[in-house]
């Protein structure tokens, strides 16, 4: 994966507009399918676990997400994902203050996410 600083711009600019969040995008009550709910069963069991005390501490996350499919996009693997982290090692995600996501291509059945949480440093 190439660093930021190595990796051409495209793109860039600012727009002076409040985010939207997820609730305040949708209306009503949402509520978790069973696919959901078994997913986050497979992951809670699969988690391994930490002592660390995440507990408001800044964090940076790092997700690497294996899609079988190109057309998968890859912003709706990550918040499902980030919810169940954060009920398996008890940390709350406005306490992500760097999230890296890459996305990568594998053949069907080799699906993926692989992590990192680490201490959010400014450098």
């Amino acid at each position: 994966m190439k660093s930021s600083q190595e990796s051409t711009v495209i793109f860039s600019n600012k727009i002076e507009i409040k985010p939207l969040s997820v609730n305040e995008a949708w209306q009503g009550r949402r509520f978790k399918t069973e696919k959901y709910k078994n997913y986050e069963k497979l992951l809670l069991f699969s988690l391994p676990p930490s002592k660390t005390n995440w507990d408001k501490i800044p964090i940076e996350l790092t997700l690497s997400i294996g899609f079988s499919n190109v057309a998968s996009d890859i912003d709706n693997a990550v918040k499902p994902f980030i919810d169940v982290l954060q009920k398996r090692y008890k940390f709350n995600d406005k306490y992500i203050f760097r999230l890296i996501v890459e996305k990568e291509m594998v053949t069907k059945g080799k699906e993926f996410i692989k992590f990192t949480i680490k201490k959010f440093s400014k450098d």
